[in-house]
């Protein structure tokens, strides 16, 4: 099992790279949710990896796994929304500006020139 979680965050950590060294807005905002998607694996994944295990400790259990990777996980999920959704917004607003979604926008040499010179 472990080697399956191993191999599933590190897809999503090289899938998340690949998309976010792209040139274009949208594949920027899939690698970074890609991204953390493959982080949240990996602190869930921090708490010991028992299957039916409950996550809290009591009399008569033995095994048990780690609330705090849990907790972790679903902060990290709340704000990985909110950052997602404000990405996207920016993105959005630079698309509408310029009707262009490349990253690496390059200004027109008109613009580079100080005014006055020709």
């Amino acid at each position: 099992m472990e080697l399956l979680v191993a191999s599933a965050i590190g897809i999503l950590t090289a899938g998340g790279l690949y998309l976010t060294l792209r040139l274009r807005t949208f594949p920027v905002i899939l690698g970074i949710s890609l991204l953390t998607y493959a982080v949240n694996a990996f602190l869930f994944a921090t708490g010991r990896l028992t299957v039916g295990a409950p996550p809290i400790l009591r009399e008569g259990i033995e095994t048990y796994t780690d609330p705090l990777p849990q907790a972790l996980v679903l902060t990290a999920i709340v704000i990985s929304f909110g950052m997602t959704a404000v990405v996207v917004m920016i993105s959005l607003g630079a698309f509408l500006g310029s009707d262009d979604d490349h990253v690496d926008d390059q200004p027109d040499r008109d613009e580079l020139r100080p005014e006055g010179t020709s």
